[in-house]
C-alpha cells in the first residue's frame, strides 16, 4: 500500500464479499480496476493464463536488461522494445481486459450452447422438466448479463470522462514528478522490480515530449478501450439475442397453451350443450314415468313411442342449434 500509494479504501472494492460496483480507478501509482472478475491467486487455474499472458507481453524490456551476455538476443529484444511504445501500464491494463472480456465471451458462448437446444426441446415438447432446464438457464443468463453490463458500462463511462483516462496515464505521470527534479533520476517505487522499472523508464521517456505538450491527450488509452468496449458490446448484443429468443419461445409456448385451453372450453362447451339436451329428455321421461293414473294412458300404448320419438328428436335439434349458433358466434372452431 505505502509502494504504491493507495489507501484500504481503494483495496476495498476489490473484495468479493462486499457489494461494490465495477471500477476503474487511476491513482498517483497505480490503476486499481474491479470488472467483475476478480484475479487474486496467480496459482489459479483461471489466473495463470493472464499471468503467463502478462510475462509474455512483458518480457522483451527484461530479457534486454537481464540477458546482456548474448548480443544478439539482447539486440532482437531491444528493436522489439522500441517498436511497442505503449506504457507499461496500458499492457497491464490490455491484459486483464483481454482477460475479462474473453472469459465473459466464454460464458456466454457456453450458454448459447446450453441455451438453443434446451428451448427447441421445450418448443417441441412442453414438459416439467425441460420447463425446469430453461428456468435455470434463464436465471443464469440474467446474472450474466448483470455483470457483463457492469462491465459495459464501467468503460462506457470511462470513455465519457478524459479526466478519467488521464489519470491512468501512471508513467506520464511520473515522468511529470520527476523530471522538473533531475534527468537521471528513474523510478524509486519500484526498486525490486527490474521488469516494471524498465517499462516505465521507457514509457516516460517515449512520453516526456507530450507530457509538456498536451497533458490531457488520450488517444491511446481511448483507442485500447474502445476496442475492448465493442468486444464486451458484442458480447452484451449475444446476450440480448438470446433473451429476445427466449421470450419469442415464451410467447410461442403460451400461444400454444392458450390454443390447448381455448380446446379445452369448446369441449366443455359441447359436453354441457349434451347435458342440457340430455336433462330436457329425462325431464320428460321423468313426468311420464310417475305412477299417477292417467285417463287417456288406457289403450293408448303407442303414445309411449311417439313420446320417445319425439323428445329425442327435439333434444338432438336443440343440442344442434347450440353448437351452430357458437360456431356462428366464433366461439368454437369451424
Amino acid at each position: 500500500m505505502h509502494r504504491v500509494d493507495i489507501n484500504a479504501r481503494d483495496l476495498r472494492i476489490l473484495d468479493p464479499l462486499l457489494s461494490y460496483p465495477s471500477t476503474i480507478l487511476g491513482r498517483e501509482r497505480a490503476i486499481v480496476l474491479n470488472l467483475e472478475v476478480l484475479l487474486r491467486d496467480p496459482s489459479d487455474e483461471n489466473v495463470i493464463p493472464v499471468v503467463e499472458e502478462l510475462r509474455r507481453r512483458l518480457a522483451p524490456s527484461s530479457s534486454a536488461q537481464h540477458d546482456g551476455k548474448d548480443n544478439l538476443s539482447g539486440q532482437h529484444d531491444a528493436e522489439a522494445a522500441e517498436e511497442d511504445e505503449s506504457p507499461f501500464e496500458f499492457r497491464a491494463l490490455e491484459v486483464t481486459l483481454e482477460a475479462i472480456c474473453s472469459f465473459l465471451d466464454a460464458r456466454t458462448t457456453e450458454l448459447e450452447t446450453n441455451a438453443y437446444p434446451a428451448l427447441d426441446d421445450l418448443t417441441s415438447k412442453i414438459s416439467s422438466h425441460n420447463l425446469d432446464k430453461v428456468r435455470k438457464l434463464k436465471s443464469g443468463m440474467t446474472r450474466l448479463t448483470a455483470r457483463v453490463q457492469k462491465v459495459r458500462d464501467e468503460l462506457e463511462q470511462l470513455l465519457d470522462d478524459d479526466d478519467d483516462m488521464a489519470d491512468l496515464y501512471l508513467s506520464r505521470k511520473l515522468a511529470g514528478a520527476s523530471s522538473p527534479v533531475s534527468g537521471s533520476g528513474g523510478p524509486n517505487w519500484f526498486p525490486a522490480s527490474p521488469t516494471i522499472g524498465s517499462k516505465i523508464s521507457r514509457a516516460s521517456r517515449a512520453s516526456a515530449a507530450t507530457i509538456h505538450g498536451n497533458e490531457n491527450d488520450v488517444e491511446e488509452l481511448e483507442m485500447l478501450l474502445e476496442a475492448y468496449f465493442m468486444q464486451i458490446d458484442g458480447t452484451l448484443n449475444k446476450l440480448t439475442t438470446l433473451r429476445e429468443y427466449i421470450d419469442d419461445t415464451e410467447d410461442y409456448i403460451n400461444i400454444q397453451l392458450d390454443n390447448h385451453r381455448n380446446q379445452l372450453i369448446q369441449l366443455e362447451l359441447f359436453l354441457s350443450s349434451g347435458t342440457v339436451c340430455l336433462s330436457l329428455y329425462s325431464l320428460v321421461a321423468g313426468v311420464f314415468g310417475m305412477n299417477i293414473p292417467y285417463t287417456w294412458n288406457d289403450g293408448h300404448g303407442y303414445v309411449f313411442k311417439w313420446v320417445v320419438i319425439v323428445s329425442g328428436l327435439f333434444c338432438a335439434f336443440m343440442f344442434v342449434t347450440i353448437v351452430a349458433y357458437a360456431r356462428h358466434k366464433g366461439l368454437v372452431g369451424s
